[in-house]
């Protein structure tokens, strides 16, 4: 007898068994080879061909993504958060940047958001700068993450610990990634401190149009050279902070998938969050002092003001130039003490480190997840053996 596919041997039923008692065995009987069935059988392979991926189960799911997938999520992953992100740091530059004045014009991160948000708005105030960022953003966290990926796979399959493959991967990252987004760094930096042009609000010591009125301004008065204007400080700062965001990351990365033990292999959204999170806040609040330095060191202007608006008085103040990030870490210490001095903005650094590194390393596996499943069901531009064919 057959039954939902299963073939079932005959039931002999002997003289004495009653015909009601020989149907309800064999009922009983086919039932449990059918359930049986359920479970034993694999699924038919149009089934098969229909689920996605199953992570570490799948042995495609553990190679390594190709590298064009690394190249597209990491630059999409970067760009989104940092421009999700851009009026908080906004807000901290103009925290480390504005004068030595007392009263201060910003007291807080808070009241730094609601003062430039009331008098500037939100375009010419918290948003002043985005299109440098944006035009740096892309083409550098593209770099960035497709020069670490390639440095921690060489690493690792050279024999190097996890951890220093990270470190190295995160540092030389970042390293190449420099020459694009300093210069863009800059612009944005500067437009950021100055807010709108003609800006009544606040004194930076800088009036550009926009961002192309930004460039050519700075290349004919201070030449090509201004660009990269801290360099030396914003690669203090970046380095090791992408070194220890990264090793951060793929350390509790590797922590959480042991924790939650999910069956594909992969973290669950919320602890994907809270990984790139707690790894982008821990590296921001350790490479602060380097952070306030490149603000400082990029924005100041060889002839400081004497005079200072905070809004509701005019306060004279004298404003030091700094030489270089050692004389300005020991000035800023010696003149306004760890806190006030080397931590300066701490917080909407941590808070801008911690939510944008969460954004982008969530978006970045995302991004690669959607890509894996692309391939794996055949769907364009993965269609075909080669990346973009129709």
């Amino acid at each position: 007898m057959t039954r939902d596919g299963i073939h079932t041997p005959p039931v002999v039923v002997s003289s004495d068994t009653s015909l009601n008692g020989s149907s309800n065995n064999e009922d009983n009987n086919n039932k449990s080879h059918s359930n049986f069935s359920i479970f034993s059988q694999l699924p038919s392979e149009s089934i098969q061909r229909s689920l996605p991926p199953t992570g570490l189960h799948d042995k495609e799911a553990e190679k390594d993504p190709p590298y064009i997938d690394v190249l597209i999520a990491g630059g999409m992953g970067g760009t989104i958060a940092d421009f999700l992100m851009h009026s908080v740091d906004t807000v901290k530059t103009r925290l480390q940047g504005q004068p030595s004045a007392n009263p201060p014009k910003y007291h807080n991160m808070f009241h730094a958001y609601g003062t430039i948000l009331r008098e500037e708005g939100v375009t010419r105030g918290l948003y002043s700068g985005v299109a440098p960022a944006m035009t740096g953003s892309l083409p550098g966290t593209t770099l960035y993450f497709g020069t670490y990926e390639y440095t921690k796979r060489t690493l690792t399959s050279a024999g190097v610990p996890d951890t220093l493959a990270h470190l190295a991967g995160g540092s030389l990252g970042d390293f190449v990634a420099s020459f694009i987004y300093v210069p863009s760094e800059v612009l944005k930096t500067r437009m950021q401190l100055q807010g709108r042009y003609n800006n009544p609000s606040f004194i930076s010591g800088y009036n550009y149009k926009n961002t192309w009125h930004a460039l050519r301004m700075i290349i004919k008065y201070d030449g090509v050279g201004a660009l990269y204007q801290g360099y030396r400080a914003t690669l203090l700062r970046d380095v090791p902070f992408s070194a220890l965001q990264f090793a951060f990351y793929e350390k509790f990365k590797v922590t959480a998938k042991k924790w939650e033990a999910r069956p594909d292999g992969q973290m669950s959204l919320p602890v994907e969050t809270a990984c790139g999170a707690v790894a982008g806040g821990l590296a921001g609040f350790l490479t602060t002092p380097l952070d306030v330095m490149k603000t400082l060191l990029q924005t100041q202007v060889k002839k400081p003001s004497g005079a200072i608006s905070t809004g509701s008085s005019t306060t004279t103040t004298t404003q030091k130039y700094y030489v270089g990030i050692w004389d300005g870490l020991k000035w800023n210490l010696k003149h306004h003490g760890v806190v006030s001095g080397l931590f300066r903005g701490v917080g909407p650094r941590v808070f801008w480190t911690s939510l944008q590194s969460a954004l982008m390393f969530v978006m970045y596996e995302q991004a690669l997840h959607l890509q894996e499943n692309m391939r794996h069901f055949g769907q364009w531009p993965y269609n075909s053996g080669s990346f973009g064919s129709s």
